[in-house]
């Protein structure tokens, strides 16, 4: 039977900084744009959270039925290993994307943008179909895109506008930084399960790139943000540079990827990749509110 502390690994709360990150800078560009509200940030945090949480349980609940997890290296799968059954961990998915649709929902009302509705639902079916349906485009290497496109301009934007009731070039900027790292966080995923994933017909964008070309795209996920803070810099003031202080973290995290590093080798470099996305987002929203 699965503890409480299993199910806090089930949750994967190493990938909780892509959820985290997006959220920070939103409210960058927000404060930057003079209009940061505290308690719809955090109604917006929420979301992210309760999004990540849900996704990474559909995916151990959609892989674990598949038997895709049956091989696989990192951290604990809970209907792979057994420690849970697969209707408890489908049932904690949907749970984790109720608490996000309810929260979601709350912050619509607040600001009287109904539209929104359709965004939250499509986030959660990109949530659930990544690797959960009769054809997940996570299994097609799709996954990156949709990481960039809902842990990045969707999470970063929409923390900007539920605030400022309205998007800036700063945040579509900023967006593209952080959907940058989070692809990075992702992808060395990927790398790291690559062989397994190959062998469970689980077509990835690192099992199509194959190993060099993927460890090349990592490295230019994560310089690219680093090239996007002098634009910003530009538009919302010079102290947006701050974040290039992030870049010994980046290099740390960088070094066993460009290095070769293979399997569990590969779970420091996803541990740092997240630590670099949450410092980098740190000094970037610093600056934003400071300019």
């Amino acid at each position: 039977m699965a503890t409480s502390s299993t199910w806090v690994q089930g949750a994967r709360p190493r990938t909780l900084p892509a959820a985290l990150s997006p959220v920070i800078v939103g409210t960058g560009a927000a404060a930057a744009a003079g209009a940061a509200h505290l308690g719809r940030a955090v109604l917006a945090l929420v979301v992210a959270l309760a999004l990540q949480v849900g996704v990474n349980y559909a995916n151990d609940y959609s892989d674990g039925v598949r038997g895709t997890d049956d091989n696989r290296v990192g951290p604990l799968r809970l209907v792979a290993s057994g420690v849970a059954s697969a209707r408890a961990v489908k049932l904690a998915a949907w749970l984790s994307f109720g608490v996000a649709a309810v929260t979601g929902l709350v912050l619509v009302v607040l600001i009287q943008q109904w539209w929104l509705l359709a965004v939250g639902a499509a986030a959660v079916g990109a949530a659930w179909y990544y690797t959960g349906g009769s054809r997940p485009y996570g299994y097609r290497g799709m996954g990156e895109l949709s990481v960039f496109v809902f842990f990045g301009l969707v999470a970063v934007m929409g923390t900007t506008y539920v605030q400022a009731e309205r998007l800036t070039a700063v945040s579509f900027v900023a967006a593209v930084a952080v959907g940058s790292m989070a692809c990075a966080l992702l992808l060395v995923n990927n790398l790291r399960d690559a062989p397994q994933d190959a062998v469970a017909g689980k077509r990835t964008l690192a099992v199509f790139l194959g190993e060099q070309r993927t460890r090349l795209l990592y490295a230019g996920l994560m310089v690219l943000p680093y090239l996007l803070v002098v634009p910003l810099a530009l538009d919302a003031g010079p102290w947006a540079l701050l974040a290039g202080l992030a870049a010994p973290v980046t290099w740390m995290a960088a070094r066993p990827v460009l290095r070769g590093a293979q399997g569990s080798a590969l779970i420091p470099a996803l541990q740092t990749t997240g630590l670099t996305s949450l410092v980098f987002a740190a000094l970037l929203t610093a600056g934003l509110a400071i300019g």
